[in-house]
């Protein structure tokens, strides 16, 4: 099977993907773009996402055996479950189920907790009016979340799918650690949800997950960060730890 080419960086968004890949078990190669330095703007990353956003994907065996690239990490969560068979329900029903979920995520949790992110965090003067419109419209996604999951095992029903790949990244380690980006979770009172916090652990336990956290991942423990990964076998061998060991 021909190797997927994943443009990326460690961010929520580009979770999603590295996810996605690991749990599905294909094969892929990470080509990092370094948002923090611009590379998003360079002219071979714009042909494959002109939006200039990550991730992006290339896939040199696409439908009908063409290459084909893909921007959008919703496009390419339901790209990559339509090609594997996986995470992706069959029944009509439960499959539009997850699509509604995924739909939630891209055009609610991702835009408002980026801009909570924002004014928390790295707006040059603290605007309260901002800080308090978006941290307030995160928190109640956030309610509608827990809601949800107070009678599911998972955001769109019975199991786990692209959706739950889709949210995780963003509210699901939040919800784990309060602590990440800089005490956004105090902010967004994420002790309160106790359906996520279930959820965001059954989720973080999965191997997949695991590894896919760990794909370009720049902060943290050494032996949880991959800055490259080209192969499996990289997460035995090329983890910061491995690597500082050798140098």
């Amino acid at each position: 099977m021909a190797t997927i080419e994943l443009h990326t960086w460690g961010t929520p968004n580009g979770r999603k993907v590295s996810i996605m890949l690991e749990e599905c078990g294909l094969p892929y190669s990470v080509h990092k773009v370094d948002i923090s330095k611009g590379e998003q703007h360079k002219p071979e990353f714009l042909k494959i996402s002109p939006n200039n956003r990550i991730p992006a994907i290339v896939d040199p065996d696409g439908p009908g055996g063409k290459p084909i690239s893909l921007f959008e990490s919703g496009a390419i969560l339901i790209y990559l479950a339509d090609k594997t068979a996986k995470f992706l329900p069959k029944d009509p029903v439960a499959k539009y189920k997850t699509y509604e979920w995924l739909m939630w995520q891209m055009g609610g949790v991702g835009p408002m907790f980026g801009q909570a992110h924002h004014f928390i965090r790295a707006a040059p003067t603290k605007i309260e009016y901002g800080i308090k419109r978006y941290v307030d419209e995160a928190k109640r996604l956030y309610g509608v979340l827990d809601k949800q999951l107070a009678n599911n095992a998972y955001a769109a029903g019975a199991d786990y799918t692209i959706a739950d790949m889709a949210i995780f990244p963003w509210y699901g380690l939040l919800a784990l650690d309060g602590v990440m980006y800089d005490n956004c979770g105090e902010f967004l009172s994420v002790q309160d949800y106790k359906h996520v916090r279930r959820w965001a652990a059954s989720i973080n336990a999965r191997p997949a997950v695991k590894r896919g956290r760990m794909v370009n991942r720049v902060f943290g423990p050494p032996e949880g960060q991959l800055h490259e990964r080209h192969d499996a076998s990289d997460f035995d061998t090329k983890t910061q730890d491995k690597v500082a060991a050798k140098a």
